[in-house]
């Protein structure tokens, strides 16, 4: 589709990536026209996990786009031989589900997923990149609806996207939807867990007949079930066999991270099992080491605190209020009262990075946003004309749910189950009349 080059915004003083189509393909209107498309496409996709779109323009003849530099390794620069670690892995794989979700949600298609197009930075953050085969999905134009329509990339009966990572409805030029990224993500799941492409082939034809026809290698190892399962199940040659929505194989992988986290590796327990007296030996001597060295420490050494380190999360016009960190850390919620300062949403950004993702737009003000203790919802407060409710949206942004019609002014703060939310200040029901306090709400999964 093109070249790209880092290069240096003279304006901004940083580097970015210039990604310009060679003047003597401009020629090629279908060449120029997706070209254009993968512009418009992705700078619609504002998400920490979809690399962003500055500018399209053209300069002496040269069309290009600037976009966000990243400096990191694409996947399939960093897959081993024999696979990834399984906490590795879906340690990538949950950020790419976090972007393709959000890219369906608004109707895009990526259709050329494949290892060369996910980029790892050094600080593990994953960044999905060329969306100039994305096509929008044709749905019903809604109110909320902020993407504007884009005619088809291309016309039923054309094979486009790189053979080995194509779902078999795209491999046969029939129309796609997003179960054909949940394919092609299964693909990229299988090379990262055994170090194999799922399907290969002597040459772009034998590929393509195992897109179509065949199944994968049956993966080896102690990998887990569930694991392999998923896998499995994104593999389905028919779409309707297939998880029918990124958001759900979201889920998912992140069943599977806990999963990972809560049980010892397979090859840690299958070392106890062989050398038990070697590793008692070894652990007993380590424990007596730390022992000792603790001792000394505390006996010798005067702890010493570091200097703080401040870290400007935000830098917006206007206002910022009421920040909530995700249990994990790496992204916090937020109230902006926006560029133009004249209405409070509700904001979530990852911390280091610049943009933040809007979650919502009511003309009503949003403020105190709490998040859930699974990082799946974000509670808010709308507060506008004679109405003060509760409400909970996905950290992804799309539709609100409404958790009590109390009326508060108070803080927010989930159970550590997340069943429940504890409200603080005043509260009235409907035509009753004014307490004040603490109290206890049913959570968003009573909403649902």
């Amino acid at each position: 589709m093109g070249v790209v080059y880092k290069a240096r915004d003279t304006h901004l003083d940083r580097f970015v990536a210039v990604k310009v189509l060679p003047p003597e393909r401009t020629s090629d209107p279908e060449r120029k026209a997706r070209f254009v498309r993968e512009a418009k496409a992705a700078s619609a996709l504002q998400h920490p996990n979809i690399v962003h779109i500055y500018d399209i323009s053209s300069e002496d003849g040269v069309d290009y786009i600037a976009m966000e530099y990243v400096a990191g390794k694409t996947l399939d620069q960093m897959i081993p031989s024999k696979g990834m670690r399984l906490s590795e892995l879906l340690k990538i794989a949950i950020q790419i589900t976090d972007a393709l979700a959000r890219a369906h949600s608004v109707g895009i298609v990526h259709r050329d997923l494949k290892p060369a197009n996910v980029i790892v930075d050094e600080k593990g953050l994953v960044k999905v990149v060329d969306f100039g085969l994305a096509k929008l999905v044709e749905q019903e134009a809604s109110e909320e609806s902020h993407t504007a329509p884009m005619e088809a990339a291309t016309k039923e009966g054309v094979i486009i996207g790189t053979v080995a990572y194509m779902s078999p409805e795209q491999a046969e030029g029939k129309k796609v939807d997003a179960r054909s990224d949940i394919f092609s993500f299964g693909a990229l799941l299988y090379e990262m867990s055994t170090g194999l492409r799922a399907f290969q082939g002597d040459s772009s034809l034998s590929t393509l007949a195992a897109v179509l026809h065949e199944e994968p290698k049956p993966i080896s190892g102690s990998t887990s079930s569930d694991f392999i399962k998923t896998i499995t199940r994104c593999l389905r040659k028919d779409p309707d066999r297939r998880w029918q929505s990124m958001a759900d194989l979201r889920v998912a992988v992140l069943e599977l991270i806990e999963e990972s986290n809560s049980n010892p590796s397979p090859t840690s327990s299958q070392l106890v099992r062989q050398k038990p007296a070697i590793l008692l030996w070894a652990a007993s001597s380590a424990l007596f080491v730390l022992m000792v060295a603790g001792w000394l420490f505390m006996k010798y050494s005067v702890p010493k605190l570091p200097p703080p380190n401040l870290v400007q999360i935000s830098s917006y016009p206007g206002y910022e209020l009421d920040p909530s960190f995700s249990p994990d850390g790496q992204q916090v919620a937020f109230c902006w009262n926006g560029d133009k300062e004249d209405n409070w949403d509700i904001y979530v950004k990852i911390v280091g990075e610049t943009n933040a993702l809007q979650l919502t737009r009511d003309p009503a003000a949003e403020y105190k946003p709490a998040w859930s203790p699974d990082g799946k919802k974000i509670a808010f407060r709308r507060y506008g004309p004679k109405k003060s409710d509760i409400w909970s949206v996905s950290p992804l942004g799309g539709e609100e749910h409404k958790i009590s019609d109390l009326q508060t002014l108070g803080q927010i703060s989930w159970a550590p189950d997340g069943r429940w939310l504890t409200v603080a200040g005043g509260i009235s029901y409907r035509n009753v009349g004014q307490e004040r306090g603490l109290f206890l709400v049913p959570g968003c999964y009573a909403a649902h």
